[in-house]
This record gives C-alpha cells, sequence and structure tokens, in this order.
C-alpha cells in the first residue's frame, strides 16, 4: 500500500510527460515539416527516437529539478505537494495546446512546483531559482536571436555565389541532422526534467535516500518512452505556429534556427540549467527571419508567443497553488 501514493505521483508524472511529448514535439520538427525537408510522420518518427536517446543524457538537469528548485517536506504532504505541481502543470499544456501557443512545458513544471510549495508552506529555494532558471530564461531567448542572426549571416556569405536549387535541395538533407539534433536535446532537457521530480517523490516518500541523487534506470527508461509516444502523437496547433506563424522559412532558415536551437539546449545542459526547447527554437526562428528584414517576422504571433511565456510560470503556479489548496483538506496533510 506504501507504493500507492509513489505509484499515483508516477503516473501523474508520465501525464506531465505525455503532454509534454505532443506540446513540445514542434520544437524539433516544425521548421523541417514547413520547408519540407520531412513529412510531417517522418519527422515526427524521427523526433521520438532522437527524444528517446536524449533522455539518457540529462541527469544533471534532472538532478537541478529534483533538489534545486524546492525544499518539499517528507511524507504525504511531500508526494501530495508533487501531485499538485504536476496536475498544474499539466492543466497549463493543455490550456495552451488548445490555444496553438508554444509556451514552455519546462516553465510550466517548475512554476507548478513553486506554486504548491508556496501553498503547502514549503520553501522555494530561491537562489538556485534566480540563478538556474529565471537568468537562463531571460537569457537564453536572447542568445537565440544574436546567434540565430549571425548563424544565418554566415550562411548567406558562404553560399552568396552558389546556386539557389542546388543550396536549397542541400539545406533540405541537412535539415535532417539539425533536427534530430534539435529533438535529441529535447529529451536531455525535458525527459530529464520530468524524471527528476520522479526522484523527488522517491525521495520525500522515503523510497531513496536524501543524499542519493541519482536517477533509477526504470525512471528514466519510462519518462523517455512515454515522451517519445506523446512526441509521435503530434503537435500539429503548435507546429503551424512555429513553421509558418512567425515567418515563413526556406531549408537554410530553417536549417540555421535548428542548429542555434540545439546548440543553446546542449550547452545549457552542461550547466546544469532547466530551460525552454520552445524559447530557445522560437527566438531561433526570430533571428533567423531577422536578416531577411524586421518587417518579415510576424511581431504580432512573436508578441503573443512572448505573452505566452510570461504568463506560464504564475498561471502554472496558481493552477498547482488551487490544486494543493483543495487537496491539502481533503487528504487531511
Amino acid at each position: 500500500m506504501e507504493w500507492i501514493p509513489v505509484a499515483i505521483v508516477t503516473l501523474l508524472a508520465m501525464g506531465f510527460n505525455y503532454t509534454n511529448g505532443f506540446h513540445d514535439a514542434a520544437n524539433a520538427i516544425a521548421t523541417s515539416v514547413s520547408t519540407r525537408a520531412l513529412t510531417p510522420r517522418a519527422a515526427l518518427a524521427m523526433a521520438a527516437v532522437a527524444n528517446l536517446f536524449g533522455a539518457f543524457f540529462g541527469a544533471k538537469v534532472a538532478e537541478t529539478v529534483g533538489q534545486g528548485i524546492i525544499d518539499a517536506p517528507d511524507g504525504r504532504l511531500g508526494l501530495v505537494l508533487c501531485g499538485a505541481a504536476l496536475i498544474g502543470a499539466i492543466a497549463w499544456n493543455m490550456l495552451t495546446w488548445w490555444r496553438g501557443l508554444p509556451s514552455s512545458s519546462s516553465h510550466a513544471l517548475i512554476g507548478g512546483l513553486g506554486g504548491a510549495a508556496l501553498a503547502a508552506g514549503a520553501a522555494v529555494k530561491w537562489e538556485g531559482v534566480l540563478e538556474l532558471v529565471i537568468i537562463p530564461m531571460v537569457l537564453s531567448p536572447v542568445v537565440g536571436v544574436v546567434v540565430g542572426f549571425l548563424v544565418m549571416r554566415l550562411i548567406l556569405r558562404i553560399f552568396r555565389e552558389a546556386h539557389p536549387g542546388r543550396t536549397k535541395r542541400g539545406f533540405r538533407m541537412a535539415q535532417t541532422a539539425s533536427a534530430a539534433a534539435m529533438a535529441f536535446g529535447h529529451g536531455m532537457q525535458d525527459a530529464a526534467k520530468t524524471a527528476g521530480v520522479v526522484v523527488l517523490a522517491l525521495t520525500v516518500s522515503g523510497h531513496q535516500g536524501s543524499d542519493d541523487h541519482s536517477i533509477p534506470l526504470w525512471v528514466l527508461v519510462m519518462s523517455a518512452v512515454v515522451i517519445s509516444l506523446g512526441t509521435y502523437a503530434g503537435g500539429w496547433r503548435i507546429m503551424r505556429t512555429l513553421g509558418r506563424g512567425i515567418i515563413h522559412l526556406d531549408p537554410p532558415q530553417g536549417f540555421a534556427a535548428e542548429v542555434t536551437a540545439a546548440s543553446i539546449l546542449y550547452v545549457a545542459t552542461m550547466l546544469r540549467a532547466p530551460i525552454s526547447t520552445t524559447h530557445a527554437i522560437t527566438s531561433a526562428i526570430m533571428g533567423v527571419g531577422a536578416t531577411r528584414s524586421l518587417k518579415a517576422v510576424r511581431w504580432g504571433v512573436a508578441k503573443n508567443i512572448v505573452g505566452a511565456w510570461v504568463l506560464t510560470f504564475p498561471g502554472a503556479g496558481l493552477s498547482a497553488a488551487l490544486v494543493m489548496w483543495v487537496a491539502m483538506p481533503l487528504l487531511g496533510v
């Protein structure tokens, strides 16, 4: 019986992971699909496989989410907190998916943890949140715009005298690799974050020592498989927004955006920072599009996306807090 509450939290975590998969599938493949480098189903299958393998390389990010965001209380209250955080994050994911807005599943999860912790009277590790979440959250889109712009300018300079048709065909082929790299980075970041919450649940329930920061193999495998299944289910609403809503991309631009975003994800993972794959690819697309002209970027769509980014932390946090306030008296914690 003592495993039942942990199993419930684990199932909620996998539910969040599934929504993360179809919500953020567009991050990896929208540009490749919009430039017709890959068919939608082929792109989704590739992204699912790359997500699966990437999940096994995100242990540092999982540790940050499991140990560096909140100081969860032990026992039943800690498990309820984990469950409330996940429900809040799932609710925000579903709302933004329904609206077709590429918000951050990562920040929804972190916001959910923070909101549930505050509602439970638990400590939020504000220094860790500032250093590992807030600062990377602000910097990564700026880096994405600047690096995306510079990478695209470099491509334009290198291929300025190349045959346009052959160049586009070459970049369509190259996008298979760049999209796979992006999906691998998504697995490193997002599957690992969910694994970190499961480890947190195991810790507060006493099934794993507080000094043991390792991720059980079964947690990683389950997280990787579920996010891959969610990825294959697709996220067509968000894919349309990213692929064509911001700017109409051609293959060189798609390649530049994917390479930029993937590089940001890899560096962030090395630094233990749980950044948003959505922020990385969206800002990269904006930077790449700006090389054509500032007017080529549909800034109205970009404004709506930024609005969703700003609302993600408080929106998911409030949702999780409401769940926590309802659950505590009902469950007697």
